[in-house]
This record gives C-alpha cells, sequence and structure tokens, in this order.
C-alpha cells in the first residue's frame, strides 16, 4: 500500500507598501514653487533674495542637524560656512585662471568637501565634550578662526577678503552663471537635493540613534554604541551641507569677506533655526527665509532692526519656544479636529494687542536710535507716518502708556486665550481615547 502524500499549495501573497502620498506632493510643491518663484517675483532684487534664501535654507537645516536632531548647541557653525566659501572662490579663481579644469557648477561640492575636511578636523575635538562643555568649545573654535581670517591673509585675504568672477569658460546651452537667474536655478537645485538628502537622513539609522543620543545619552551607551562617535559623523554631515552653502555663497556674491566666520553669522543661524522651530524639519526652512528677509529687508527699514529682532527672539523663546513651526503643527492638529475656528476671535484679539505693544515699543526706540545717532537732523521721527520728536517728554510718556496699554492687553488676552486652548486640548484626547476604544 502505497503512503499518501498530501501537497500543500501555498498561495502567493503580495505585500504592498502603500505611498505616503502626503509626502510626494509636500515634495512636488518644493519642487514647484522652487522652478516658478522667479517667474513670479521677476525684479533682481528678487532673484537675489530668493538665491540667497536657498543658501540659508541648507544652512539653517544642516545647523539643525547639530541643535535640532543631536542637541548639540554649537556657536561656531559659521566656520563650516565660511571655509566652504573660501575654498570654494579659491576654486574659482584657478578655474578663471585656466589651472584647473572644473565648472562652476560643481564648485558647491568643492566647498562642501571643504566644510567635510574641516568638520573631519575639528569636529573630533569639538564631539569629545556635550552639553554646555561642547557650546563653550564650538565658541572658541569660532574665535579662533575668526582671529586667522584677519591674521592669514595669503588664503583669507585679510579685511578685503578675495574676490573672483563666476564667469568661467565657454557657455553650455547659453548658460554661464552670468544672469543672476541662472545662478538661482543652480541654487535651486542644489537646495532641492540638499534638502531631500538630509530629510533622508533622519530616517537613516544614524539619524534615529542621533536623536536617541540628544534625548537619553546614557541609555545609548547602554546597549552599547558610542556617542561621541554618533555626534562626531553627525557633525561631519552637517559640515559637509554646510560647506556646499558657503560654495553656493561664493557663487552667488563673487566675494568672500571674514564676515563669512564671524560670531554674527553663527549667531544667525542659532537665532534663524531657533526662530524658525528646531524641532520640526521644515522649521528652519522657515527661518532661513526670516533669515533673508530680516537681512535684507528689514534691515533697509530701519537702523534697531537688530535691537527689534532680539525682541522678537525673547517673546519667542517666552511664549513660543517651540518656533513658528511648533505653532503651524499644533494648530493643524487643533484643525484636524475641527475645532480651530473656535479661536480665530482669541487669535485676531492677541495679534492686535501685540501690535500695540510694537507700535509703543518702536516709538521709544526709534526715538532713542534717533538721537543717538541723527541729532544733526532735529528732533523729528517719522514712524508709522506720525512725526514724532525725541526730545519732548510727552512723547516719550504717550509711547510708553501705549507699550504698557498693550502689554497689559495682551497679557489678559493671553490668559484666555489659554484657558480656551486648554479646554480644546483636553476635548481633543478625550475625543482620541474615545476613538481608541471603538
Amino acid at each position: 500500500m502505497q503512503p499518501s502524500t498530501t501537497s500543500v499549495i501555498t498561495p502567493a501573497h503580495y505585500s504592498f507598501k502603500p505611498y505616503n502620498i502626503g509626502r510626494w506632493i509636500t515634495w512636488g510643491l518644493f519642487a514647484v514653487v522652487l522652478l516658478f518663484a522667479p517667474q513670479v517675483f521677476t525684479s533682481n532684487l528678487s532673484i537675489t533674495m530668493l538665491a540667497q534664501m536657498g543658501i540659508a535654507i541648507i544652512a539653517c537645516l544642516s545647523y539643525n542637524m547639530l541643535l535640532g536632531q543631536g542637541g548639540m548647541l554649537s556657536f561656531g557653525h559659521a566656520v563650516y560656512t565660511g571655509l566652504g566659501s573660501y575654498v570654494a572662490i579659491h576654486a574659482l579663481l584657478k578655474a578663471s585662471e585656466g589651472v584647473m579644469a572644473l565648472p562652476v557648477s560643481l564648485i558647491p561640492l568643492v566647498g562642501g568637501v571643504a566644510g567635510l575636511f574641516f568638520a573631519l578636523l575639528f569636529g573630533y575635538v569639538t564631539t569629545k565634550k556635550a552639553g554646555t562643555t561642547f557650546a563653550m568649545i564650538t565658541l572658541g573654535m569660532a574665535e579662533l578662526v575668526f582671529a586667522m581670517s584677519l591674521m592669514f591673509s595669503e588664503f583669507f585675504g585679510g579685511e578685503a577678503g578675495i574676490s573672483a568672477d563666476r564667469v568661467v569658460g565657454d557657455s553650455v546651452m547659453g548658460i554661464t552663471y552670468g544672469p543672476g537667474v541662472q545662478v538661482y536655478y543652480l541654487i535651486a537645485v542644489y537646495t532641492f537635493v540638499s534638502v531631500a538628502l538630509m530629510f533622508a537622513f533622519t530616517r537613516t539609522p544614524l539619524g534615529r540613534i542621533l536623536n536617541a543620543v540628544r534625548d537619553n545619552p546614557e541609555r545609548v551607551e547602554f546597549i552599547g554604541y558610542n556617542t561621541q562617535m554618533v555626534r562626531y559623523l553627525a557633525f561631519i554631515i552637517a559640515g559637509f551641507f554646510a560647506g556646499i552653502s558657503g560654495g553656493l555663497a561664493a557663487i552667488q556674491f563673487e566675494i568672500v569677506t571674514a564676515e563669512v566666520v564671524g560670531p554674527i553669522r553663527s549667531g544667525g543661524y542659532l537665532l534663524f533655526t531657533f526662530l524658525g522651530g528646531a524641532t520640526f524639519f521644515f522649521g528652519p526652512i522657515i527661518g532661513g527665509i526670516l533669515m533673508v528677509l530680516a537681512f535684507v529687508l528689514f534691515s533697509e527699514i530701519t537702523k534697531a532692526w537688530l535691537l527689534y529682532l532680539g525682541l522678537i527672539f525673547l517673546f519667542m523663546v517666552m511664549y513660543a519656544p517651540g518656533g513658528i513651526a511648533s505653532l503651524i503643527m499644533m494648530n493643524l492638529r487643533v484643525a484636524a479636529f475641527g475645532r480651530l475656528r473656535e479661536l480665530w476671535v482669541s487669535y485676531l484679539a492677541l495679534t492686535v494687542t501685540a501690535l500695540v505693544v510694537l507700535v509703543g515699543a518702536g516709538a521709544m526706540i526709534e526715538m532713542v536710535y534717533h538721537l543717538q545717532l541723527s541729532t544733526a537732523m532735529g528732533d523729528t521721527v517719522q514712524f508709522l507716518g506720525v512725526t514724532l520728536h525725541a526730545l519732548e517728554p510727552s512723547n516719550w510718556v504717550g509711547a510708553l502708556l501705549v507699550a504698557l496699554t498693550g502689554l497689559g492687553l495682551f497679557e489678559i488676552t493671553r490668559r484666555a486665550f489659554l484657558k480656551q486652548w486648554s479646554d480644546i486640548q483636553t476635548d481633543i484626547e478625550k475625543e482620541i481615547k474615545r476613538r481608541e476604544t471603538q
């Protein structure tokens, strides 16, 4: 008797991983904005500002690798963007002299390699420590490089800096990088690719363990990782993208001075990355855009723009420490549950009262700056269409009353808003639990 054989037929199963439609739409819109922005903003100033925004976005995102993703507060990130600019401008000079056969479109990569090299060199010492010690070491490194930029004029060019011509060789398909719009599109390509690569980094095992080092370094060591090496690798990658930003800046401005490695530039990266929102990936993108608007437009409106910027930073630290990105995400969460319409009156009241505070404080700031810098032009100051007399006490008293009144109303409105916001968040949590139990 033959034993019976049973054949088991296993059906073929196919697993389909759904596309993240929202992510595809977001990246598509980002590409469309980069592509068509010069068609909407056509003036030379607008195109220059758009190009600078792309450069600033790469720089702020590279800085956020340290601050937001790794918890490393650096006061010297301009060292890597600046040294990338210097090496890139030297490469551009060599290319224009015919010594080096290098197309202009690859000059930013030279800056990136330079940033990577100096991050490799300085980062091993810098990342030996974390926390406050790390911040102090980066500050000392930044001061050292800035002092060297004024001492070694052979490489840094002294106070005059180094200039070069970005129009090198024959045109390729009509592209010479002479017109500003051609430089913009070069920067736009590098911006899109760099942003995509830095986003991809956040999804890698290294990016994930970097977040863990930020949140709980002791536990990361317990599971066998070298936290110093994790910080070091992230520092090197951040230096590479910072160098790309510096290389693009060298092409855009065709001159590099000691200011690019100065403490003001490093402070700008810190301030605007924080304002944009260091805890979210898109926060530094907002910060980079705000950085260019402040440095280019706001600085032309008033001489006291740095003081206003400091006040804005102070208010953000006090009332929205997560930055603009956190405000957007919190309101998107409320909108997802259909409760955002309940807050528009409170938002309007907060905006109006904040503007009242700004008007009063702004009037006093403008009068102070006028007395300090423009006394030869009399005591009259034009502020929001109103003529102020800086030497009349009544103007000071009026401005102070407006500021204090606005501040008091803002505080009352803010407390009422916080109560309303808390009630809405409680209702949302209850709704989430109800949905989970269904």
